[in-house]
């Protein structure tokens, strides 16, 4: 299976955003992708987007950490030791 290199993460994140789903670290230990946040009906139109994007960019387990620390520097991450984190918008 392909997998998504170090340099591939500032190009990654942005496509994801591009989307309508919101892409944030998790304090120091995860991350999330919104699409849940998505109606219904704009989750089903962009699925197709969303497995075009794994395809392009690959497994990405891999860079967890990377990943993380890219969404810190760029201020997408939720602080879960806040009462009630809430997700930036870009």
């Amino acid at each position: 299976m392909k997998q998504m290199k170090t340099d591939q993460i500032p190009l990654f994140v942005p496509d994801i955003v591009a989307l309508g789903c919101e892409i944030c670290a998790v304090g120091d230990f995860g991350c999330v992708i919104g699409d849940a946040d998505l109606s219904l009906h704009r989750l089903e139109a962009i699925q197709p987007q969303l497995r075009r994007l794994d395809q392009t960019y690959g497994c990405r387990r891999h860079l967890k950490r990377q990943i993380i620390a890219y969404l810190n520097s760029v201020g997408r991450y939720v602080d879960p030791a806040e009462d009630s984190p809430v997700m930036p918008r870009h």
